[in-house]
C-alpha cells in the first residue's frame, strides 16, 4: 500500500540523509559484505527514485529498501562470478532474517552502535576506524570525510578501501563486543559519535546550517554508551557536551534561515531542559577523577550555557578550560578556539598573534574557520582590507550555504568600510 500522495525527488533526498545509516547497518548485519551492501542499498534507492515517485511512498518505505535491496544482492550474486566461492552461503543469508533493524529491550541490538563498534575494531588502523564508520554510518561522502580530516580525498579512499578488507579478510564479527573489550574500543566509538554529531550542528555542505537527525542520533547512541558503561565518565562527558550545544538549535537561524552567532542569540529561545541535563552530566563527568577530553568540552559549553546574556560570558575561565583541552588532547583546532576564547577575552590585538601564530605553521591552512576567526579579529580592530583578504579565503573553503552567505555579508560589510576609508 502507499500513501496517497507520490514522493518527489527532495522526499526521497531527505528520506536518503535521514534513514540510509539505519537501512545500510541492517544489510551490513544480513549480509556480512561492507561492499555488497553499500551497492544493494544504492540500487534500492535508484529503484525507488523511479517507483515511488510514479506508485506514491510505501506505508514502511524502511522495509521497501531493505527488501528490495535484498533481491538486488540476490540478482547480482547469482549473475557474478566473483562471488562463486561463497555464492550459497551469501544468497542464504541475503534470505534470511528477512526483519528490518531489530528493536529490542538489549541495547546490544541497536544496529547502528553494532555498526561502529565493528569499524572500530582494534585490528582497523586508527586513521581509518572513524572515517569508516562516517561513511557507512552517516553515508558521508568520501570528499567531506576528507574534508573533516583535513587530507586528501584520493588518501581517504585508499583508508577506506583498505579499512574494509581488513573487516571482510580477519572475520570481525558484526557485534558489539564483550564487556570487558568495551574499554579498548570506546575513544574510537566516542570520536565517532562526536563527529556524527559535528555533522550535524554544522553540516559540511549544503543547502542547510544543521542536520538535526543527526544530532538526534548521535544524542541517542551516545546515551546508550551511557548505559553500556555507567561508571565511564566520558561517555557522560560527551554526551553532555552534545545536549549543552544541541540545546542552542532553534536560536542559531533567524526565519529567514539565516546563521545568527552565539553572541546574537534569543537565548531565550534555548532548551532549557536540555540544559538542566546537560549541566548535570557534565558536573557529574568532571567529578571523576581523570575526567578526559569529553568532559572538558562539555564545561566549555557548560559556562556559555550558563551565561544568562553573551556579556556575561567568563571567557577567561573558557580559555583556560581550552588550555586544560589542549594538555589532554592537543590539536591546532583546539588552538584556534582558544585563540578566539584569550582574544574575547584579553582583546582582539592579542587573538590574532595566536592565529598568525598558528596560521604561520600552516596547520589549518585549509579550514575556513581559522580564516573566519582571524577576519574577525581583523574586522574588530578595524584594519578593513586584511579582514576582506581574510573573509575571501574562508569563502573559497567554506561547504554550506548558511555559512557562506553569512561569510559573503560580513565581506561586503568591511569592504563598504575600507571603500568609505579610501
Amino acid at each position: 500500500m502507499a500513501l496517497p500522495m507520490a514522493s518527489t525527488a527532495s522526499d526521497l533526498d531527505r528520506f536518503y540523509r535521514e534513514e540510509f545509516g539505519r537501512i545500510l547497518a541492517t544489510l551490513i548485519r544480513v549480509l556480512g559484505d561492507f561492499d555488497l551492501a553499500e551497492e544493494a542499498a544504492h540500487d534500492a534507492f535508484a529503484a525507488a527514485l523511479e517507483q515511488w515517485e510514479r506508485e506514491g511512498t510505501p506505508l514502511n518505505p524502511r522495509a521497501w529498501i531493505i527488501g528490495v535491496a535484498r533481491h538486488k544482492v540476490i540478482d547480482r550474486i547469482r549473475r557474478q562470478a566473483r562471488f562463486d566461492s561463497r555464492r550459497e552461503e551469501l544468497i542464504r543469508m541475503a534470505e534470511s532474517d528477512s526483519s528490518d533493524s531489530p528493536d529490542g529491550e538489549n541495547a546490544f541490538r541497536d544496529e547502528r552502535l553494532r555498526l561502529i563498534f565493528t569499524c572500530c575494531h582494534p585490528a582497523i588502523a586508527d586513521d581509518a576506524k572513524v572515517a569508516l564508520s562516517l561513511h557507512t554510518l552517516c553515508g558521508r561522502k568520501t570528499e567531506e570525510i576528507a574534508r573533516a580530516f583535513l587530507t586528501a580525498p584520493a588518501t581517504m579512499a585508499q583508508r577506506l578501501v583498505r579499512a574494509k578488507r581488513k573487516i571482510r579478510a580477519a572475520g570481525i564479527p558484526y557485534e558489539v563486543p564483550s564487556a570487558e573489550l568495551l574499554s579498548e574500543r570506546l575513544a574510537s566509538v566516542m570520536a565517532v559519535i562526536y563527529l556524527v554529531f559535528n555533522e550535524g550542528y554544522t553540516a559540511s555542505s549544503g543547502d542547510r546550517l544543521m542536520r538535526t537527525d543527526l544530532c538526534a542520533e548521535a544524542i541517542r547512541l551516545a546515551r546508550v554508551l551511557v548505559e553500556l558503561m555507567p561508571s565511564e565518565p566520558e561517555p557522560r562527558g560527551l554526551l553532555a557536551m552534545m545536549l549543552l550545544h544541541d540545546s542552542r538549535r532553534d536560536a542559531r537561524v533567524d526565519q529567514q534561515g539565516e546563521m545568527v552567532l552565539l553572541e546574537d542569540q534569543d537565548r531565550a529561545r534555548w532548551d532549557r531542559g536540555q540544559i538542566a541535563e546537560g549541566l548535570a552530566l557534565a558536573q557529574c563527568a568532571g567529578r571523576i577523577e581523570c575526567a578526559g577530553p569529553y568532559a572538558a568540552q562539555a564545561a566549555i559549553a557548560a559556562e556559555h550555557s550558563r551565561a544568562i546574556d553573551a556579556e556575561a560570558t567568563d571567557w577567561k575561565r573558557i580559555a583556560e578550560l581550552y588550555e586544560r583541552l589542549s594538555e589532554l588532547s592537543a590539536s591546532p583546532v583546539i588552538e584556534l578556539n582558544r585563540a578566539v576564547a584569550i582574544a574575547m577575552a584579553e582583546g582582539a590585538e592579542v587573538g590574532l598573534a595566536l592565529i598568525d601564530s598558528i596560521a604561520g605553521r600552516g596547520d589549518l591552512s585549509d579550514y575556513y574557520l581559522l580564516w573566519a576567526a582571524r577576519a574577525d579579529m581583523l574586522r574588530r580592530l578595524g584594519r578593513w582590507s586584511e579582514a576582506a583578504e581574510s573573509y575571501t579565503m574562508a569563502l573559497g573553503l567554506v561547504g554550506s550555504a548558511p555559512e557562506r552567505r553569512f561569510l559573503r555579508r560580513r565581506l561586503e560589510q568591511v569592504t563598504r568600510q575600507n571603500s568609505q576609508l579610501g
